[in-house]
């Protein structure tokens, strides 16, 4: 079974502990933001009901800290973390996604498989949605480009090689505009700092995401280790970890270390996805490596979330 896109508090003592990070800046008034006359913060709250959210289904894919032992929990989030919504066809999907720090205080980052698709649309994201407070932080609206597609990066050999020959970069990013208040997201939730170039093998490595049939995400820390896969149709070296508990839903969800409680944000060196799309058991997640192609994708994505 392949990790997928699913359709429409354990405290922060449970998380785990970690160096210092610095602390997102509160706005004292909304940042200028892109126009989204296109696909708007209210426009997408009237479209993604509390019902239509969840019934959300995954897409098919082709206190102390928390013991170091690879047991997933249920736990109720943190902001930085969230949903990703989007419809495809004639059905609502939803997958993991994350913030990440940039300039623009507003990009967010997933899995490219959970964003594929000429036909993804009213795409949004909710950070710390849970079945019982389904907008915490509002909704923030992924923007659209002047055509009308949605403002994803992905890198073009992904959508050239498909999900299994080209599993070593299953990685995207994309542009939310403002909440309805006229806030940036990552001035309401914070970020996560983006690492690449790391260690494919770290001691302590947070994993969070929303499985398909929970009503709210998931939380487990363990180890990474490093993967290469001996199959030619799916080549590359891999992030992996052992989680229990980790089926269709949680796909784009991030791999966190030195998390910090202050902040409630860490160093992003991961998304599951990659190596068949997150793994073929709940148990056992991986992550494509975070190198220079995955740097080099962030900045194409800071150039244009740039362009008005």
């Amino acid at each position: 079974m392949r990790r997928t896109l699913t359709v429409a508090a354990a405290t922060a003592a449970l998380l785990l502990p970690g160096g210092p990070q610095p602390e997102a800046e509160a706005g004292t008034a909304p940042a200028k933001a892109p126009a989204t006359d296109r696909w708007s913060a209210r426009e997408a709250e009237s479209f993604w009901t509390a019902d239509r959210m969840a019934s959300a289904v995954p897409i098919s894919r082709g206190g102390a800290p928390a013991a170091v032992d690879g047991t997933g929990r249920d736990f109720d989030g943190i902001p930085v973390v969230g949903r990703m919504f989007v419809m495809k066809g004639g059905g609502a999907y939803f997958c993991t996604a994350s913030v990440v720090a940039s300039p623009g205080r507003d990009l967010v980052l997933s899995a490219a498989h959970c964003l594929l698709g000429t036909d993804a649309r009213q795409v949004a994201f909710v950070p710390q949605y849970t079945a019982q407070n389904p907008q915490p932080y509002g909704m923030f609206p992924v923007l659209r480009d002047a055509a009308g597609r949605s403002k994803v990066w992905i890198d073009p050999r992904y959508r050239e090689l498909g999900a299994d020959k080209g599993a070593a970069l299953d990685v995207a990013f994309a542009q939310v505009g403002p909440d309805a208040d006229g806030y940036p997201v990552e001035d309401v939730v914070g970020g996560n700092r983006l690492v690449t170039g790391a260690p494919y093998a770290h001691k302590q490595v947070s994993l969070i995401g929303y499985p398909a049939s929970a009503a709210r995400p998931r939380l487990c820390v363990n180890r990474t280790t490093k993967f290469t896969s001996t199959d030619p149709g799916i080549p590359g070296s891999f992030l992996r970890i052992d989680c229990t508990g980790y089926p269709g839903g949680t796909s784009g969800g991030p791999f966190l270390t030195g998390f910090d409680e202050r902040t409630e944000t860490g160093d992003v060196v991961g998304v599951i996805g990659g190596w068949k799309t997150g793994g073929d058991t709940p148990d056992t997640s991986y992550s494509s490596y975070f190198g220079a192609d995955v740097r080099k994708l962030y900045e194409k994505a800071l150039a244009g979330a740039r362009v008005a």
